[in-house]
Order: structure tokens, then sequence, then C-alpha cells
């Protein structure tokens, strides 16, 4: 049967940087947007909030959808990845809750993109999406008959 990874992720964008949050796997620091699965009593809205507070300690909601990406990993593990932005006026002091981030980091759009530490390619792609430019609303978004329903 197949069953996809249903995962949420954020752009933070915010005095021109981008929050990243850095973990290490296999020994190597590598980097990724907030990001993480969904839950089975959560909506995606709730999963990137949640996600965002784990692994950074910053209380946000997104303003908008980005992208809904399809992707397979190397080990052939296929993700589902909703893609949110959230817009902040200032950059915050980050503070992990999340014992596999080792630390944030708030980089330019260069640094980014030129790193060789980036976790997948989708955090490339996922940059690279905030800077087309296209954002939906979120109402695009919702749920129904769900036992959880808010």
């Amino acid at each position: 049967m197949f069953s996809p990874h249903v995962t949420v992720a954020c752009i933070v964008h915010a005095e021109n940087k981008f929050l990243v949050v850095e973990e290490f796997i296999n020994g190597k620091p590598l980097w990724n947007q907030p990001a993480g699965h969904l839950e089975a009593d959560e909506t995606l809205l709730e999963a990137v909030e949640r996600e965002l507070w784990e692994e950074t300690g910053i209380r946000a909601q997104p303003q908008a959808f980005l992208k809904l990406h399809q992707w397979v990993a190397p080990d052939k593990t296929p993700f589902i990845r909703f893609l949110f932005l959230i817009e902040m006026e200032k950059i915050m002091d980050t503070h992990p809750h999340d014992n596999d981030i080792h630390c944030c980091h708030w980089l330019s759009a260069e640094e980014i993109l030129s790193s060789s530490q980036l976790r997948s390619p989708l955090v490339a792609e996922s940059l690279l999406c905030y800077l087309e430019h296209n954002a939906y609303p979120l109402s695009i978004l919702d749920y129904y008959g769900s036992p959880f329903a808010k």
C-alpha cells in the first residue's frame, strides 16, 4: 500500500534573511527549513505552527501557501510536502525545543542556494518558490468531516 510521508515546511523571511534549522544527520551538519510530519490530530496549519515552535522557539502563523511538492528521497521514501510562508518584520532569536535541532541560522538566499549543507533538494527548491513570488491564500486549504475539526 502506498503511504507517502505527509510533511509541512515553512519559508521564514525577515530583514532579507531566511531561517534555516541545522541538524546532524550521520554526523554531518545539514540545513532545512523548519519542517516535519503532519500528526493525526492536527490540520496542516496547526502542524506548520507546531513544527516552527518545536524547531525554532518562534510562534508565528503562516500568511500564505507557496507550493505542494511530491518528492521521492534517495532511499525511495515518498513525501508530500506542503510549503508555507511566514513573513516577519524583524529577525527573532531562536530557541529550539526539538533535540534533533542543533541550532538555527538566519541566512541570505545566496548563502542557502550555494551551500553544500542542504538536507534535500527541496530546501533550495522551496527558497526558489519564494523568490518567484507565487503565493496563494490560505483559504485554498480546508478540512472536512474531521473528528478534531475546530
